[in-house]
This record gives C-alpha cells, sequence and structure tokens, in this order.
C-alpha cells in the first residue's frame, strides 16, 4: 500500500486562525468593497459574545447585502466554518456572526436608529471607544 506524503496525518494539528486574523480579513473585506464608517470594537476580556465587534454601512440594501455577501465568502475562502448570517432577506441591518468576531452590516439610518457603536464602543472603565478602520 502506498500513501502519498501530502496526506495529513490525524495527528497533524490544523492551523487556527485567531480573532486578529479574522478582524483583519473582515475590515479588509469590508474596505476593499467600500464599505463606509467601518468601526472595529475590541470586546476580549469584556463579553463572552465574541473578541470583536465590526459595524459599517452600506448606502442602500442592494449594497448591504452584497456587502455582507463578500463578508461570508471571503471567510469560506479562509477555511472558516459555522458563519450564522441574519437579516439578509431585508437588508436593512445584516449580522454575520463568525464566533470571535461578529459583524453588523446597516443602512446608515438603521445603524442610527440602534447606535450599536455607542453601546458596545463605550469602555466602562475609561470612557474610550476604540479607533475607527477608514
Amino acid at each position: 500500500m502506498h500513501t502519498s506524503s501530502e496526506t495529513q496525518s490525524v495527528a497533524d494539528p490544523i492551523p487556527a486562525v485567531t480573532a486578529e486574523d479574522l478582524l483583519k480579513n473582515v475590515t479588509e473585506c469590508l474596505d476593499s468593497n467600500k464599505a463606509e464608517d467601518i468601526v472595529s470594537i475590541d470586546l476580549a476580556g469584556k463579553s463572552g459574545i465574541a473578541d470583536y465587534i465590526v459595524i459599517a454601512n452600506g448606502r442602500s440594501q442592494r449594497q448591504v447585502a452584497a456587502l455582507a455577501d463578500y463578508v461570508v465568502k471571503d471567510l469560506k475562502k479562509a477555511g472558516h466554518k459555522n458563519i450564522v448570517v441574519e437579516g439578509l432577506a431585508q437588508a436593512d441591518w445584516v449580522l454575520i456572526d463568525a464566533n470571535d468576531v461578529v459583524v453588523h452590516i446597516f443602512r446608515p439610518e438603521v445603524r442610527s436608529f440602534y447606535s450599536l457603536d455607542k453601546m458596545w464602543g463605550a469602555d466602562l472603565e475609561t470612557g474610550k471607544t476604540d479607533e475607527t478602520v477608514n
């Protein structure tokens, strides 16, 4: 019986994608596809929901849906699995849960109404918010 040297054994470790790598992947994808007002919020040690939340705008329902599609395809291409997407049918606000990073893509007026930036961006001890990506 001949075995290929390219075959991974069961003991070979699968390379892990860090939350920071995932965050970089998501923000670069959003930026390159013309999302607006991209903000990342570091939640590590503050919440069990995720390590980061990314919030961005699309100018219309069509762009919000397209941005969500680009992000999901990019994550899958990078080997990320178990991605949950909510709100794609209406595309006023799409949530992409990639475990360590949760992405919210809004139309501007919907983002303004919910003010997630203010809710999650405030550091309870110092009052600081994380920086905007673009």
